[in-house]
């Protein structure tokens, strides 16, 4: 199994910037495509971005051209690099690995295990 630790979240006025990242450990071997997602108070866990290990990226219509997804495979770290933050940004963000993918243009994330995640908030 892959081991997954966020860190990089915090408050950050609306229109600031955070990176948030992402360490795998254990089963490494089997990762493909990696992810974030993230969950916001009384709302679903939704898909954030995802590349895949040939660079192939994944973007929710909210975050375009807002966040960028990156990774360093040598490393084993996922990045998400969040600019022009938004008070509706505010949530959970979760890395997720291995995802299967893309089909259909997106990716999928079918394990149990998650992260402890880092927490988010932007303010207005």
């Amino acid at each position: 199994q892959v081991q997954l630790v966020e860190s990089g979240g915090g408050l950050v006025q609306a229109g600031g910037s955070l990176r948030l990242s992402c360490a795998a450990s254990g089963s490494i071997f089997s990762i493909n495509a990696m992810g974030w997602y993230r969950q916001a108070p009384g709302k679903e866990r939704e898909l954030v971005a995802a590349i895949s290990s040939g660079g192939s990226t994944y973007y929710a219509d909210s975050v375009k051209g807002r966040f960028t997804i990156s990774r360093d495979n040598a490393k084993n770290t996922l990045y998400l690099q969040m600019n022009s933050l938004k008070p509706e940004d505010t949530a959970m963000y979760y890395c997720a690995a291995p995802m299967i993918g893309p089909y259909s243009g997106s990716y999928y994330y079918t394990e149990d295990y998650w992260g402890k995640g880092t927490l988010v908030t932007v303010s207005s």
